[in-house]
């Protein structure tokens, strides 16, 4: 008999993204890791400025960021005769779209994207890899954009009846129009301190903690750098900062929480990714009774944002538990050897590569599903001519 032949993964990566570098880490992590006994992996890398190459050394010279003009661009395509990379060789931004005949193609079983944050995290490459009806590990575009829209997320979770702590948030065109009010509003209902986020970005990047109207005004500048629509919420002060991984289709499941001990006032970006200080307590010691309910609040999250394959769900816990505030969902955890989506599960007995396959197969099960739905209708008469 032959051999079954090895499943194409396309491993998405870099992007136009404040997560770019982020990206190439997680994006490493992934690629090393993945079993190419089972797996043809084919690394496809964004460029900061959106060129799209693919290269065994691809991941290579984005960290370096040199020698990427050499090599030959490399497109998803939103046609699903395709279902792969299209090369384009020596095009220039001004041809490419007079070589459509004749490219080469890499044909592509599934995508993995690792892309944080804009144009990546937040439903474009889903809707680009819908239409190429090529198959994808994660959220859809539903999922994805909700996740990424972190006032949106928090409308539907509190409609949904889940805690989440105090916020606002409004147009950087409004605060600029009445900055007086909107602040006199903000110190109101939320006091201090209190957060300021971009409502799009992931990793930190962007936020700060406001103390007092001076930080606050400062706060909101630096937000505005990164999205036209600003958050402010309530700092849940003296919490524990908990995170939870969920993993599944309809029928998701989550891993013992973990808790992060933050080197500085907050998990922001240098904590996080930088200076190393930070620790992590896995599993978090809470009562059976307090993990289990952080577990089925983050399934539920899951679900309830139409989420799919994988997410790690955030947590601000008071004492003890008896108050549990769910901060954030993010559709594309980190990946990197520090990140805790993979280590959740790895002490809740799933292995980093035995995790990626079950992403994988996730992403072929959900994509087959689809393939059973009708895309065509044809009514009784044909009226439309």
């Amino acid at each position: 008999m032959m051999p079954e032949r090895k499943i194409r993964i396309g491993v998405l990566f870099g992007g136009r993204s404040a997560e770019h570098e982020v990206s190439l880490v997680s994006a490493a992590s992934i690629i090393n890791a993945l079993d190419t006994s089972k797996y043809d992996v084919i690394p496809i890398g964004i460029t900061p400025e959106g060129r799209w190459l693919s290269a065994a050394n691809a991941l290579a010279l984005l960290k370096e960021k040199s020698g990427v003009d050499n090599l030959p661009e490399h497109l998803i395509v939103p046609d699903p005769r395709r279902q792969g990379l299209l090369g384009i060789h020596n095009a220039s931004s001004s041809n490419v779209e007079n070589q459509a005949e004749g490219m080469e193609v890499k044909p592509l079983d599934v995508v993995f994207p690792v892309l944080h944050g804009t144009y990546g995290e937040d439903g474009t490459i889903q809707g680009l890899l819908e239409l190429a009806d090529v198959a994808y590990v994660g959220a859809g575009v539903l999922g994805s954009a909700v996740g990424m829209d972190k006032v949106i997320q928090k409308q539907l979770l509190e409609n949904a009846g889940i805690s989440i702590a105090p916020y606002s948030f409004f147009l950087m065109n409004e605060f600029e129009a009445n900055e007086k009010d909107m602040i006199n509003s903000i110190e109101k209902k939320l006091h201090y301190p209190c957060f300021v986020k971009p409502a799009h970005t992931g990793s930190s990047v962007g936020i700060s903690k406001a103390h007092g109207r001076k930080e606050l005004i400062a706060a909101v500048q630096l937000a505005s750098q990164y999205d036209r629509k600003i958050l402010v919420e309530k700092s849940i002060e003296r919490a524990r900062e908990i995170e939870c991984s969920v993993l599944g289709n309809d029928e998701p499941v989550a891993s013992v929480p973990g808790e992060i001990i933050s080197s500085n006032e907050f998990y922001d970006y240098d904590a996080k990714y930088v200076d190393g200080k930070s620790t992590a307590i896995i599993p978090a010691k809470f009562s059976k009774a307090v993990t289990k309910k952080i577990q089925q609040i983050a399934a539920s999250a899951f679900t309830i944002l139409d989420c799919a394959g994988m997410a790690r769900v955030d947590f601000l816990v008071q004492r003890n538990g008896e108050k549990i505030y769910l901060n954030e969902i993010n559709t594309i955890p980190g990946f990197t050897s520090i990140s805790m989506y993979p280590k959740l599960w790895e002490a809740s007995g799933v292995k980093y590569s035995d995790l990626l396959d079950r992403l994988v197969q996730l992403a072929l099960e959900r994509h087959a599903e689809k393939q059973t739905l009708k895309t065509t209708f044809k009514p009784k008469n044909e009226w439309y001519r």
